[in-house]
């Protein structure tokens, strides 16, 4: 034997052994029970289309897009925080602000758009065919989120993808076993999902 098929008989053995200490070992999710529910009221977020509706005003009544610094401008309005109010509290400071122009002015606010507050979105990243960042529902699960994002690529090592959980304080990582889950239809392997995870897929080595 050459070299030459040494090294590449060395290169080969590395290549699986790498392979092989990036296997996931964090411990598992338990088994969807399909009725989690994280988030009771909507959060707006920089994005968020918003229609202020000021009854009996309809010079003040407009629709503007919240910006990235999560404040918004509309007629009599200037730099007024919206981010991470819901649309109830957020009519209740707008009825604040006008009062001062207009007699007891009355206030809906209507969002669309929907997309949210970062720590109401679940992000997907790697080896989805779509990764993107979703906003979380109520008893959302990983079938969901994999639905969402148009399932694996064909170089995708799902049974060793993972979700990076905040609890407690801390980062915590998860395996999950997508390919289980949408391949084989191994329904055990549904967990389920919480708003602000990171669901990360990795590429396989083969």
């Amino acid at each position: 034997m050459n070299t030459r098929h040494v090294l590449v008989g060395l290169l080969f053995s590395g290549l699986v052994l790498a392979g092989c200490a990036t296997k996931s070992t964090y411990p598992q999710l338990p088994e969807s029970q399909g009725n989690a529910q994280f988030s009771t009221n909507y959060r707006i977020g920089p994005g968020d289309s918003v229609q202020i509706f000021v009854w009996r005003n309809p010079d003040v009544s407009t629709t503007v897009t919240v910006r990235p610094d999560g404040f918004l401008t509309a007629p009599l309005l200037e730099d007024l925080p919206a981010a991470e109010k819901t649309p109830t509290e957020l009519a209740r400071e707008i009825e604040k602000k006008l009062s001062t122009y207009l007699r007891d002015p009355l206030v809906t606010v209507i969002v669309n758009g929907f997309v949210g507050i970062y720590e109401d979105q679940i992000r997907v990243v790697g080896e989805a065919s779509q990764p993107q960042a979703l906003l979380y529902r109520d008893s959302m699960t990983l079938l969901d989120v994999m639905i969402a994002v148009g399932g694996l690529t064909d170089f995708a090592a799902g049974n060793q993808a993972t979700i990076v959980r905040l609890e407690e304080g801390a980062r915590k990582q998860f395996n999950v076993r997508i390919e289980d889950l949408i391949r084989d239809g191994d329904i055990t392997a549904n967990v389920d999902m919480k708003p602000g995870d990171i669901l990360i897929i990795p590429e396989s080595w083969f």
